[in-house]
């Protein structure tokens, strides 16, 4: 399946060249925002908008003395416009351009991270149609639980994700805002009016109050929104690297001819791209810890905001963007064993069945104490002796006096633990009505 964006053109949108493009973007916007208020000659706008560009190594030469990137910019714009540059940022400061562009950029990179979320979404809902009645161990803290689905396992990411989506489209929606409000964002040299169309014209809308930056509050959520996506990928990849184990087996992430996963033991298969996808995710969460302290600035603007964001917003977008493509690989490729499933719900003796012996006693008139410690004092005698539980409990007169061998049985049908999955998947593929 091809997608519309690569990875090479999210690393492309945080390019240097690219950033310095979109400002450029923002700056003829607001040269035709000023000609359609009269503020610039029509013949001026025409000669800006044919010579407008730039030259990055002429800005790296530039900013090196000016010590201003904006100004560097703007200098090499100059040189390429001529007489006509003197219109080129009138009124503006220099956040009317980078906020405004950063805001553009995101809004870009969070579409390019939309359109990998879908394709992972269909990945995992394929794992859960087609293990939607395959049995498996349930765990709780790490231990033997009662039988489930594998598939609601998938279907609990798919949720998840669900979830996800929507907050990465809220906080889309959040950052695509723009400011061309001035100094202190109080349009003391540009006017509202021309805000709006600049904001228009770039497919933002107008911030309803600005400073001389946009809050970030706004680049917090979305940095939010980034990493309890990644989260949940490291939640997908830390269960697969749970059940690789050899001991459990279970499922395995996907090993390819020829791939080595030990330098000293030929034998290994290690889960390698899952515990990437895991260390990953520590880096996108980090970030955010940043973002919240980049909300509280002094006064109208500082800049302690600013080096940072050049390191947390493109290192995480392109970071997710890039762990949604693993994740869907790894879950396209995944190998299932459910046999092995099988073999370790035997495992433990049937002890899986505890709940239902301890029902089915209580129902019989036993009170619920009694019967709680008739049936852990037999199963712990199943851990110490390793038999099985069914024949521990056909051999107590307290139990077999009140459930038959037949009854006892029955207990132990695994399919019981699987009545209601149907119910499960419509609550979340169909999207009953609440």
């Amino acid at each position: 399946m091809i997608e519309r964006y690569s990875l090479k053109e999210m690393a492309a949108l945080w390019s240097v060249k690219n950033r310095f493009s979109v400002w450029l973007e923002v700056e003829i916007a607001a040269c035709e925002g000023h000609a359609s208020l009269g503020n610039i000659p029509a013949k001026s706008l025409a000669v800006i908008k044919k010579n407008a560009s730039f030259d990055v190594k002429r800005i790296d030469v530039l900013e090196k003395e000016l010590r201003h990137d904006v100004i560097a910019f703007l200098t090499s714009v100059a040189e390429f416009v001529g007489p006509e540059s003197r219109f080129v940022h009138m009124g503006l400061t220099s956040s009317d351009v980078v906020d405004t562009a950063l805001s553009v950029m995101l809004k870009r990179a969070g579409s390019m991270i939309l359109e990998k979320v879908e394709p992972l979404m269909k990945s995992i809902k394929r794992l859960a149609i087609k293990y939607k009645n395959t049995p498996c161990m349930g765990r709780t803290h790490g231990v033997h639980a009662e039988p489930t689905a594998f598939g609601l396992k998938a279907v609990l990411w798919y949720a998840e994700m669900e979830r996800n989506k929507k907050r990465l489209e809220t906080a889309i929606a959040g950052i695509s805002v723009g400011k061309i409000s001035g100094a202190v964002g109080n349009y003391a040299h540009a006017s509202p009016r021309l805000e709006k169309f600049v904001c228009k014209k770039l497919g933002l809308v107008p911030a309803p109050i600005s400073t001389q930056i946009l809050q970030r509050d706004r680049h917090a959520e979305f940095m939010s929104a980034l990493a309890i996506a990644s989260a949940t990928l490291e939640k997908i990849a830390l269960e697969i690297r749970h059940l690789q184990r050899s001991e459990v087996l279970e499922a395995e992430e996907p090993f390819s001819s020829g791939q080595k996963g030990s330098s000293a033991m030929p034998h290994k298969r290690n889960p390698v791209n899952c515990e990437q996808v895991c260390g990953l995710a520590r880096v996108v969460r980090g970030n955010l810890q940043s973002a919240l302290e980049n909300v509280a600035l002094w006064h109208e603007r500082d800049i302690s905001h600013s080096s940072v964001e050049r390191v947390i917003l493109p290192d995480s977008t392109i970071l997710l963007h890039y762990m949604l493509e693993k994740v869907t690989r790894i879950l396209d490729g995944l190998h299932v064993y459910p046999e092995h499933m099988m073999r370790n719900i035997n495992a433990t003796y049937g002890l899986y069945a505890s709940q239902r012996v301890l029902l089915a006693l209580v129902e019989s008139g036993m009170t619920r104490e009694k019967a709680y410690a008739v049936v852990q004092e037999t199963a712990m005698l199943c851990w110490r002796e390793e038999v099985q539980f069914k024949d521990m409990l056909m051999a107590r007169s307290e139990i077999s006096s009140v459930l038959s061998r037949k009854e006892i049985e029955g207990l132990f049908d695994v399919k019981y633990y699987l009545k209601n999955v149907g119910e499960i998947y419509n609550r979340v593929f169909i999207k009953q009505k609440r």
